[in-house]
This record gives C-alpha cells, structure tokens and sequence, in this order.
C-alpha cells in the first residue's frame, strides 16, 4: 500500500524544528559520504517554455531512498491557473524499492529550503544575532524568517521586495505569526543597515545590495538565483569578503552565479569556498571562528534535503494516522 500526503497532510505534521533536525542530519551523513546523490538532470519541453527536473537521492546513514520531481512553468499562472512551481516526492522502501509515499512537494521544498539556511545560521551567525534583513517577500521568504527564529532568539525583521504591497502583506503576516517585529523597509540598504543576518530570497538575476554596505560580522543567506552564469543575488564584493560555505561544492560551481561570475573573471578561485554545510555539521572544519568575520552560505538545493525530509513526514503521518492509503 503506498500512503498518498496532500499539501494540507504535509502542513499539518511538519514543523520547522523537525525540518531542521533532519537536514542537519542529512547534510553529516553527505559529510560521512554515505549519500547517492547524482547531479539533477533536466529536460526542457521548449514547446511550453518550461523546465522538469529530476532530483534523486538516497541517504544510507538515514536509510532514506527516494526523488523529487518540480517543475517551473512560468506561463502556469496566466494560461492554467496553477502555480509556476511544482512538486512531488516519491519515497521508497531501501530495503526493496517498493514505493511507499507519493507526497506533495512544494512545502517541503520550502520547508526544507529555509531549514538549511537555519542550520546554516546556527553554525556561521554570531550568537547575539537578533536583527535579519531579508530581501523577496514569497514563500520562500516566510520558510526563511521561520528557520531565523529557531536559529535565533530574534528581536526585529526588516523586509524588501521590489512590489512594496507585497513586502507590506508580509510584514503584517509574520509578525503575528512569529511575535516579533516584522517591518516593511522602502529601499534595500534600509534592509542591510543594522542587520546582524541577512537573508537573500529572489529570484532576481542581479545584486540586490551592495557588499560594500555590510558591516563586520554580518552573517548572510543565500537561496534565491542560482542558475547558472550572469544570474546572482550577491555581488562579488560581498563575495569577496566572506568566508564561503555552500551545500554542495561541486553542484555550485555547476550552477552558482554568485560564485562562478567572480571566478570567471578571476576575482576569487574555487578555493574560496572555505568548506560545505556538513563539514560543519561533523566538526571537520568550524563554523564563524570571530565577530568579526563576514560569513555566507549558498544554496543551491539538494536532494538530500527533500528525501530526509520526506523521510520525517512519513513518518509522522503515519503515526498520526493521516493521509489515505491507495493500492497501485
């Protein structure tokens, strides 16, 4: 029998703590090289203008096997009435490979997106972090904020996007869900001021501040444009001055603007990836090391992160006895 989770079960089972510990412990055992975890491939019906990709993985440590599909279809809103992301993950049995879970798989892409820039922000920001800046006011934003705020015990939030209704529906909308002060700031270095984390949430395919505004010992997120050359929300200057964790080296030379611009041109080599996520997860190499130093993570997703999160949902379903189960 194979246990079918609509988006409402995967709501009503999976919290942000919960998230976080299974992407922690998913990113020690990528660290311990028990992971299987091929290179996305992607396929590109050029007749609709969209995109579908394949995300496979599986966890020994965990003993997690399955794959994500999602797909972007930009004309989805307009033509069909349907979001322009997509999502579903299929979760199997290790020991057979029978399936055993069809869930939706747009909030655990959410879900598990903003917990692992908050395992990020456990390692790399300063203890006494309490103000976050964050750039895009969508979904990805409010998973954000939620990870932030387990990370750490914060006091304020200033938020920027580019449409000032929506900045403004988000500011009202997560203060009352998270308690603190969520506020809607006019221009970007409004954000960046005063700013002890900073989160990078858009899908902008240039900077969205400037690196010479940073202050010392900011700590920064990066989890929106990541496609590919010439498509970057930080600029090379805060590049330059950070120490540099991602989840994966080798996927984000692959497909990082933020890193692969400014090694194209020269300004930095590949080195300056100072380690990935789960060598500090494992302690092989320490998070923020002063308060002074500048820090940043980029993300550019992994499968890893869907297939243990799925791993939990399933779980915690089926113990609470939710969702329907289907014969195939």
């Amino acid at each position: 029998m194979v246990l079918v989770l609509t988006r409402k079960d995967v709501e009503s089972v999976l919290t942000m703590k919960d998230t976080m510990l299974a992407v922690e412990d998913a990113f020690r055992e990528l660290a311990l090289e028990t992971v299987q975890m091929p290179l996305r491939p992607v396929i590109r019906p050029q007749k609709y203008g969209g995109l579908v990709t394949f995300m496979p993985a599986y966890v020994g440590g965990m003993d997690a096997l399955g794959m994500k599909l999602v797909s972007a279809y930009p004309d989805n809103p307009t033509k069909y009435n349907l979001p322009t992301i997509l999502g579903t993950i299929l979760l199997n049995d290790p020991r057979t490979g029978a399936l055993l879970s069809i869930m939706d798989g747009a909030w655990i892409t959410a879900m598990r997106t903003g917990a692992v820039s908050g395992v990020a922000t456990e390692y790399l920001a300063r203890e006494d972090a309490r103000t976050v800046g964050i750039f895009g006011t969508g979904v990805q934003a409010r998973t954000q904020l939620m990870a932030m705020k387990e990370a750490r015990k914060l006091k304020d939030v200033k938020a920027y996007d580019i449409v000032p209704e929506s900045s403004r529906k988000f500011s009202e909308e997560m203060t009352e869900r998270l308690g603190i002060t969520v506020v809607a700031e006019k221009n970007p270095m409004e954000v960046v001021s005063g700013s002890d984390i900073i989160v990078a949430a858009t899908t902008s395919k240039v900077p969205v501040f400037s690196g010479d505004w940073l202050k010392d010992g900011v700590h920064i997120n990066g989890i929106g444009s990541h496609h590919g050359p010439g498509i970057k929300e930080l600029d090379e200057v805060t590049i330059r001055k950070a120490k540099v964790v991602v989840d994966q080296r080798e996927a984000s030379l692959k497909e990082a603007g933020d890193l692969m611009d400014p090694i194209s041109k020269g300004m930095i080599s590949a080195d300056h990836i100072y380690a990935e996520l789960g060598e500090l997860v494992t302690g092989k190499k320490k998070g923020r090391t002063s308060n002074k130093e500048i820090t940043v993570f980029k993300s550019v997703g992994l499968a890893i992160q869907d297939v243990a999160t799925a791993v939990k949902v399933y779980e915690l379903a089926g113990s609470k006895g939710i969702g329907k189960t289907i014969e195939i």
